[in-house]
């Protein structure tokens, strides 16, 4: 046992070998980074090239960047360079790599320098990254060139180190993903020397550099992160090997990292910090935002930062997630736990003095609560002004008419009723009014219009109802007291009444959401067809987000619109690409993503387990989708992949159940022929071979037993073969019986009589009532079906007598073939109509093809009859097969009745 269990710890880690077998079916990335430019990545690449060149590697350069190197550039001798590509960019034209003339050559490595290198408009892909990415889907090994300034988790720490802030950057997924990274380094020393020496850059560019950009400090300490990615990636690679082969040994540690953000400054820091940090201890992470779930008050802008940073920490390989709550600190904590986290970074941002005294800090609290968690505190630069952050949006000047409308007006009311009130009756709590009415101003317009109507009601109670009357002079110290009292219960209840408001219509958006959301799945759970949920997601999108949507799917090798809104949508060449691109590739593309930006429609994949199901477009305008219509996007999505997959799920069961019906008929029909066939054909050969070889010296008396036997099984060779063309007759709706007038008992005197002669030694019985009327039918078919059940009784009645009855019944002509054989169960009474079904006989063989009844049951009906099985009632044993002919038009001897 303690072998076994040392045995299932030496598997390997089926996670690595399903990542080895994807990296088998695709192209292999090799990265040659270095600390700057100029260290001599592209010259080692191309050096390499040289020498793979000359052992016969096909080797293709479709884009290197010589930057005026001499030495570089004679390294391009001899090696096949694909032409660039002419594009027009911001007024000028610019010699561009050319995607698609790589794809075609597909050469088994190419080399693509400048990774970080930015597209120019009109481009397929916005970065070059993603070019090299479809490059290596297409099985193409790919060379490429990085500076350690132009990852994306190193941004800002690169920005603080040099000064210089980098534009054009690649994610770190990219890196992480590469098959090999090779490091190309060079002393800070001897890098500055080249430099000087215009060996980097032209001289007038080499002066600007070696200012700013070159320094020994800022080279020495691009360098150390240089040595520490690769050193990372080195263990990353090690750490896979490991897995994959089984070997016990130090892996990668469990740790596990919650990323706190937000939509302030310093959160778009936090997710850099915690990328290095996930990235130097080689552990998962999630970055997560916990939203309010009694109010919907964020603006349009902190819900575009916030999506902003998501895809950011997407880009650096996290895992992003929502989740809302009132209590931050419980929520994060609590996700923590669930995930096993280790580890908590947050942003600690600078907070004012009084804030501080007032309320603790998010990172205080989960600090105080934690319990054993490490908590990384990431602080804004100083140079960074304190973050003031508004409970509220700002509003514009036009939106304040309407709340500041209706605090006038219903302190104006209030101030007519207090009045007329106070003409007849003193009272001195009539500052209770003005309290309504701030209630109802924070109830019907928000807290804006609340504090109109706090500032309104204190300046007229004031005004009318404290003396000296019609000033705003107050004479009592109490009055004074009394007036501040009221302005400050009048703010919190305005507070607590807006508060209500807003909690009211947040929860009345989300249950509209969650109603539209249950209508739509409804809908879908009757659908039975994929275009039926197709055109059920397609009015649910467009009422939702009121824009022009449209759906594909796929149909051979190509993507056809099953449904869109309006109907008569078109698709350009760029909008079926990108849709194309987001089926293949599975993930969107489009307007708005980093794939083909030109077309009109976003496309997204509806992905199912199995690979892309379909693709939705919606057409974008400048206005994006905010927070709301992009969570109900995609739980409208996300039920239509559920539904379609449901949908073709259920399509393939039933051709696989048509399927293994199929072949249990072929089976059936198989073993039914080699049986029945090989018994006769047998016999048949015998007789034949014996006639041939001992005719003349066979007695006539053995010749005519020869012969008789050759006659009966031919003739039973005969009623086999007419019973597989009945039922294929019967299969393929080709049968017509004739609707003739006949007599029953001529038919079943003459079946009774062929069947004697099959069966000379078994006695069948007959009884037919007097005055049967005549039936409409087929002579032939019903002769045939009263054979078969002559037959099939006779096989399974034993040596007791078979009886035949035809009588009049309640107007129908019924006749039944009755044996006293063993019986049938109750429960395979209705069975025995079907094809192949056999009942064994009493001495445990059970003969024929089994499609004797299942024959009758098709003639029977194909006349208007009706047929079925049943036992006797009083001898309890044997098998009655009864029909039943409707007479309501009948001829008794000739005549019509």
């Amino acid at each position: 046992m303690a072998q076994d269990d040392r045995a299932d710890h030496r598997r390997p880690d089926p996670d690595a070998l399903l990542a080895l077998a994807d990296q088998g079916r695709r192209g292999k990335l090799t990265v040659f980074l270095g600390a700057a430019p100029g260290v001599g990545k592209t010259y080692a690449m191309l050096s390499r090239a040289r020498r793979l060149k000359a052992d016969g590697i096909d080797v293709v350069v479709g884009l290197v960047e010589t930057h005026g190197r001499s030495e570089t550039a004679g390294l391009l001798d001899g090696l096949e360079v694909l032409p660039r590509m002419r594009v027009a960019h911001r007024g000028r034209m610019m010699d561009e790599f050319d995607l698609d003339a790589a794809l075609s050559r597909k050469p088994h490595i190419l080399i693509v320098d400048e990774l970080a290198h930015s597209n120019p408009d009109g481009n397929r892909h916005p970065k070059r990254h993603q070019d090299i990415e479809e490059l290596i889907d297409a099985g193409i090994n790919v060379w490429t060139a990085l500076n350690i300034q132009h990852l994306e988790s190193l941004a800002d720490l690169v920005a603080q180190i040099t000064g210089v802030t980098v534009r054009e950057r690649v994610p770190d997924i990219v890196l992480k993903r590469a098959d090999e990274v090779l490091l190309v380094d060079l002393p800070p020393t001897e890098l500055i020397e080249r430099l000087k020496e215009g060996k980097v850059y032209l001289p007038e560019s080499a002066s600007r550099a070696a200012d700013r950009f070159f320094r020994l400090g800022n080279l020495t300490a691009l360098r150390e992160l240089a040595l520490r990615r690769t050193a990372d990636r080195v263990d990353d690679q090690m750490v896979d090997y490991l897995r994959q082969n089984a070997i016990e040994g130090p892996w990668a540690t469990g740790e596990r990292l919650i990323v706190c953000v937000g939509p302030d400054e310093v959160s778009e820091k936090v997710v850099r910090v915690a990328s290095r940090l996930a990235s130097g201890l080689n552990a998962p992470w999630i970055v997560v935002c916990v939203e309010r779930a009694d109010r919907e008050a964020e603006s349009r802008g902190s819900l575009q930062r916030i999506d902003e940073i998501f895809r950011l920490a997407e880009q650096l390989g996290a895992e992003t997630r929502r989740i809302i709550g009132t209590d931050f600190v419980e929520e994060i904590l609590r996700l923590a736990r669930r995930e096993h986290a280790t580890q908590i970074v947050i942003g600690a941002k600078r907070r004012r003095k009084w804030a501080r005294l007032l309320s603790p800090s998010l990172p205080e609290e989960i600090t105080r609560r934690a319990g054993g968690l490490g908590i990384h505190l990431v602080t804004p630069d100083r140079r960074e002004k304190p973050i003031r952050k508004s409970p509220h949006p700002r509003l514009a000047i036009s939106d304040l008419w309407r709340p500041a409308a209706i605090a006038i007006a219903l302190v104006a009311t209030t101030t007519f009723v207090g009045t007329t009130i106070d003409r007849f009756v003193h009272l001195p709590n009539i500052s209770l009014l003005f309290l309504l009415a701030v209630l109802g101003s924070a109830m019907l317009s928000g807290y804006i219009s609340a504090l109109v109507a706090v500032v309104l009601s204190a300046m007229c109670y004031n005004f009318f109802f404290i003396a000296p009357f019609h000033t705003f002079t107050i004479a009592a110290p109490h009055e004074v007291f009394a007036l501040f009292v009221f302005f400050a219960v009048a703010v919190i209840a305005g507070g607590f009444a807006s508060r209500i408001r807003e909690q009211a219509d947040a929860a009345r958006l989300r249950a509209t959401a969650l109603q539209s959301l249950h209508d739509f799945s409804r809908k879908l759970s009757g659908t039975d067809k994929p275009e039926q949920a197709i055109w059920a997601a397609v009015s649910q999108l467009q009422a939702s987000l009121r824009r022009n949507v449209v759906m594909l799917l796929p149909e051979r090798d190509d993507l056809r619109i099953a449904a869109a809104w309006p109907p008569d949508t078109e698709l350009d060449i760029a909008d079926v690409t990108a849709a194309r691109w987001a089926f293949d590739k599975q993930e969107p593309a489009g307007r708005g993503t980093g794939t083909l930006p030109n077309s009109r429609f976003e496309f997204r994949p509806l992905a199912g387990p199995h690979g892309s199901l379909a693709v939705c477009g919606i057409e974008q305008t400048e206005a994006r989708l905010d927070i709301t219509a992009e969570r109900a996007l995609s739980a409208i999505l996300d039920q239509t992949t559920i539904a379609i997959d449901r949908a073709l799920l259920a399509e393939k069961n039933l051709a696989q159940a048509a399927r293994i019906e199929g072949e249990r008929y072929r089976e059936a029909l198989l073993s039914s022929i080699s049986h029945d066939l090989k018994t006769p054909l047998a016999t048949i050969t015998g007789a034949v071979t014996s006639l041939r070889e001992l005719g003349e010296r066979m007695t006539a008396e053995s010749r005519d037993d020869l012969l008789q036997s050759i006659e009966e099984e031919g003739g039973r060779l005969s009623r086999f073969v007419a019973n597989l063309l009945d039922m294929t007759r019967i299969e393929a709706g080709t049968l017509k019986p004739k609707r003739d007038w006949l007599d029953v008992a001529d038919v079943v005197q003459s079946a009774v009589e062929r069947a004697r002669k099959y069966s000379p030694g078994h006695v069948i019985q007959t009884g037919l009532a007097s005055g049967l009327p005549l039936i409409e039918g087929d002579s032939v078919l019903l002769g045939q079906v009263l054979f078969n059940l002559l037959d099939n009784a006779v096989k399974y009645g034993g040596s007791e007598p078979v009886n035949i009855y035809a009588r009049l019944e309640n107007g129908a002509v019924v006749i039944s073939v009755t044996d006293l054989g063993r019986g049938i169960p109750a429960d395979d009474l209705d069975r025995v109509f079907e094809k192949f079904y056999r009942r064994g006989r009493s001495d445990g063989r059970a003969p024929g093809t089994g499609l004797g009844l299942s024959i009758a049951r098709g003639f029977v009906e194909a006349m208007g009859g009706r047929i079925h099985a049943e036992s006797p009632a009083v001898r309890k044993k044997g098998t009655r097969i009864v029909m039943r002919f409707p007479v309501e038009t009948t001829k008794v001897g000739g005549e019509v009745a």
